[in-house]
Order: structure tokens, then sequence, then C-alpha cells
């Protein structure tokens, strides 16, 4: 991380790394004496959790503003979905029959990097959440292409280790899930959903909400799979029983292939528009 420093003060790493080699004493030893942005134990309390939440909106954000990211393309989607190689180990036929999803985000991310990398590769940069299945296909695709990706992981008590495809420079941590999703839509140009589960489907859905209700600007909406996405939400009901309207249906649109969904990004109609914007602000 840059540290452009303005000021005429001595810097915090100085100030760490000098405490580190102070005089053993009892009052050198106690909690109390350690610096606080330096002691761990201070920085889990309970009362810290407004800063612990700043530090993780600040972090990655810094990061990819330093590295130059202007806009990514996000991939959603199931973490148990393997590659059609080990379609065997499928915990479900459903499962094994899904892996051909993993082929088409390899295959889309692989494409939109081209793209990306042809106008300097700062735009339109895939972000996944870094794990394996849908995930890993994502960053795999865009090193497929040469370029770098995106991943935030988050701290899991199974499988969400980083894939990989991460770019390393580019690959975050999280504890909070909140932040975690904030950071993957302040930047998105499109948003595309593969079949997956319970992540997958709050996703997709914080992330129509805030489309729908203006509170972000409307961008390209893919789910991959209308067999799928079908078979577990019955989206006309949801408009029938006027939950929902008939023009909420038209913030997404289905495609099956890669191909299909770099045709609907390149015909998108409306984007960059927030509903219920008031004209001239």
């Amino acid at each position: 991380m840059k540290d452009d420093r303005k000021h005429p003060f001595r810097d915090s790493h100085q100030d760490r790394e000098a405490a580190t080699h102070a005089v053993d004493t009892p009052q050198t030893r106690a909690p109390s004496y350690r610096l606080a942005f330096a002691d761990e134990d201070f920085m889990c309390r309970e009362e810290l959790r407004p800063v612990r939440l700043q530090l993780e909106l600040l972090k990655p954000e810094l990061l990819m503003n330093e590295a130059g990211i202007n806009s990514t393309i996000v991939l959603f989607g199931g973490a148990r979905i393997p590659e059609p190689a080990h379609k065997n180990k499928a915990r479900t036929k459903t499962l094994a029959d899904l892996t051909k999803y993993y082929d088409e985000a390899r295959k889309f991310a692989q494409i939109m990097t081209a793209k990306s990398l042809a106008k300097g590769g700062k735009d339109d940069v895939i972000v996944t959440g870094g794990g394996p299945g849908v995930m890993e296909a994502g960053n795999r695709g865009a090193e497929d292409a040469g370029g770098k990706s995106i991943g935030l992981n988050i701290v899991l008590p199974h499988e969400q280790s980083p894939n990989p495809y991460v770019t390393p420079e580019l690959c975050f941590n999280f504890h909070y899930f909140g932040i975690r999703k904030m950071h993957f839509l302040m930047r998105a140009s499109a948003i595309c959903v593969f079949p997956g589960g319970f992540g997958t489907l709050d996703e997709l859905f914080e992330s129509l909400t805030l489309i729908q209700t203006g509170r972000m600007a409307q961008v390209p909406f893919l789910l991959f799979g209308r067999e799928f996405w079908d078979k577990i939400i019955n989206w006309d009901a949801l408009a029938e029983a006027g939950t929902i309207s008939q023009d909420d249906l038209k913030l997404f649109r289905f495609v099956e292939t890669a191909d299909e969904a770099v045709a609907a990004l390149d015909n998108w109609e409306g984007k960059g528009v927030k509903r219920g914007a008031i004209p001239g602000r």
C-alpha cells in the first residue's frame, strides 16, 4: 500500500517497530502500554466494531484505487459447482448438470477480460467471491486472458480459502458480510449471477433490491440458467401477487451461455439510470 505522507511527523511504522524494542519491565509488558493500533486484542473489543467496519471499507477501497480499478463485472455463483472434469465428484445429479456453468463462467470472464485489456485493463475487471466453484471459474477465465481479477473472500468455518487464480494483490479477506457486499457493488458495471445456494440468493436479492429502489443505478443484470432460476423462484407469482411490479421483471435477463451474455451486455438499454430519480438531479 502506498504511503505518500505530506506531513513532517514521525510515522506509525517507525513507532510500531520501536515499541518492540522497549526495555522489558512490568510496565512495558502491560497490555495498556501497547500502541492502540498495534494491539490486536484491543482492536477486537466489542466497542471497536465501528472502527473495524471502517477499516474493512477503507482497505479494499484504497488498494483498488491504487490499482486503478475503475469498474468491475461481478460474478456471483455457487461454491459447490465443480468444473466439468470433476463432475463425477458432484454431490447430486443436479450439481453434476450445473458444471456446464463453470465453463460458461470461465469463458465469459475470459472474453470480458480480453475486452477490458483492449481498453487498458482498468474497466470491467472481473470480481468474484474468491472461493471455489463458479467463483474460481471467473478468476480463472480472467487469468486465461492474461488479465487481473479481484477476489473478495470471507472468513468462514469451511471452504473459503482463496482460489489460486485471484490476482494476489487484489485478493481481500473480510469479517463482515455487509461490507463485502458493498465492495461487490461499488464499482459494478454489470452483475452476472450463476446457479448457487443461500449466499448467491442473498447477493442476488440484495443487488436487485438496491436497483429496484433506486439506491443503485441500473446495470446489466444477467441470470445464467433459466431452468434453474425458474425452478427455485416463481418470478411471475411475485408480480401477480403485487409484491413486485411487472416492470421489476425487466431489471434482469436470462442467458445460457457466455456468448449470449456478451451480446446482452452490448445491447443493454437503460444502463446507469436510477429508478425513481428526479430529472435534472
